[in-house]
């Protein structure tokens, strides 16, 4: 099976994955930016996600066999490869696992570190939205406010909403096997798993994904990555700061 993408511009290959409960298109506007630069970026939906296919497995080894099969299908090589936060994951496990498909690599905020299970408020929110009861947007961010207070990620959960019929709401994400394998999402890259070529480390300046300590395991697994910090921006540093997001890749790019 295919995995969905949305492709804008023409020239060099550059990769986007978006992160955990997301979709290609909450790079959208960003992707548009590096297309007028003489890039063909793809806006790529992983699995259980967006407009991709379901599926009952679930982990960082089917995810980067399902990019293979996508880049095979799109005859796409020596490519920028971009991940963020559990994207980050498949792109970094991705460049070691097939490093001569790759002739830079981008990380937004994640370490290859193993990160702690922190997504059950969310996904116990995302369980609860009754869409027989629940018949507009407006009311599913209103019944989601008690589990998610922030604004910006509701807003950014909100994104998975469609209309599956006339007058009836659906989530585009295949909630069971997220929830079931929800684990997955915080595993740590392979020890053994190294990639030489030019890498960057995106973080921002309020997130806690990428601290001090994690610049030596960046190091251990990418020798040639440099670490860079987006000034005013958490988690979704590429939605807060686009600006400095956008000047740092291409810069590095």
């Amino acid at each position: 099976m295919l995995l969905h993408s949305n492709i804008i511009g023409e020239g060099k290959s550059f990769v986007i994955l978006h992160g955990f409960l997301g979709m290609g298109d909450n790079w959208k506007t960003l992707s548009r930016k590096f297309a007028e630069q003489g890039f063909q970026v793809h806006l790529v939906d992983q699995r259980n996600h967006g407009r991709s296919f379901h599926d009952a497995s679930f982990d960082y080894e089917v995810m980067v066999e399902d990019l293979k099969t996508y880049c095979d299908e799109h005859q796409l090589e020596d490519m920028i490869l971009l991940g963020h936060s559990m994207g980050g994951k498949t792109a970094m496990l991705f460049a070691t696992t097939y490093p001569d498909m790759i002739s830079k690599l981008l990380v937004a905020d994640i370490s290859p570190r193993f990160y702690p299970i922190h997504h059950d408020t969310i996904l116990e929110g995302l369980s609860a939205l009754d869409f027989i009861e629940i018949t507009s947007r407006g009311a599913a961010e209103k019944h989601l406010e008690a589990y998610v207070p922030d604004f910006g990620t509701r807003q950014f959960l909100l994104k998975n909403l469609y209309w599956k019929e006339k007058g009836r709401l659906a989530l585009r994400i295949h909630l069971e096997v997220l929830k079931e394998h929800v684990e997955e999402v915080g595993e740590a890259l392979p020890v053994h798993a190294k990639y030489s070529g030019d890498t960057l480390f995106l973080r921002g300046d309020k997130s806690e994904y990428i601290g001090t300590d994690d610049e030596a395991i960046i190091k251990n697994h990418f020798e040639k990555a440099q670490i860079v910090t987006i000034s005013n921006a958490g988690h979704w540093l590429h939605a807060e700061n686009p600006n400095d997001f956008y000047k740092e890749v291409m810069s590095f790019i």
